[in-house]
């Protein structure tokens, strides 16, 4: 596979909520991910598919997530960049917010063996009508 028809795929998959399935299917076993900054108990790099779950677990028992979408591919090489928008709130502080987060993926072997990734969050405070 192409890194632009891992990126189709997993942009396929994320659109219908099979977010775990995508990174089983298209991450590599050794997979690397690199956070812009670290989470609460962990490095910012975590590298392994154990970890990654780990990671990804840890985000969905933390926030309440109330939407999502997921642009892309936009191909480079062996990299592409997917674009990743969140509605959430997270459940340490009530505070709804929304997250702009881009992942620039390497593709090797026909897996992605390195993800990278950027977010802005934007807070806001929502009023009942």
């Amino acid at each position: 596979m192409t890194a632009m028809d891992i990126g189709k795929e997993l942009v396929a998959l994320c659109r219908q909520g099979k977010n775990q399935e995508a990174i089983d299917r298209f991450y590599s076993t050794n997979i690397e991910s690199v956070e812009p900054c670290s989470m609460p108990g962990m490095e910012r790099t975590q590298t392994g598919m154990v970890k990654i779950k780990g990671k990804n677990q840890w985000w969905v028992d933390n926030h309440q997530i109330h939407g999502g979408t997921v642009d892309g591919p936009y191909p480079h090489g062996d990299r592409f960049i997917l674009r990743f928008k969140y509605d959430v709130t997270p459940k340490h502080t009530g505070k709804r917010m929304t997250m702009d987060e881009t992942g620039l993926y390497t593709a090797q072997n026909g897996k992605s063996s390195r993800r990278s990734s950027s977010t802005r969050c934007n807070h806001r405070r929502l009023r009942n009508i």
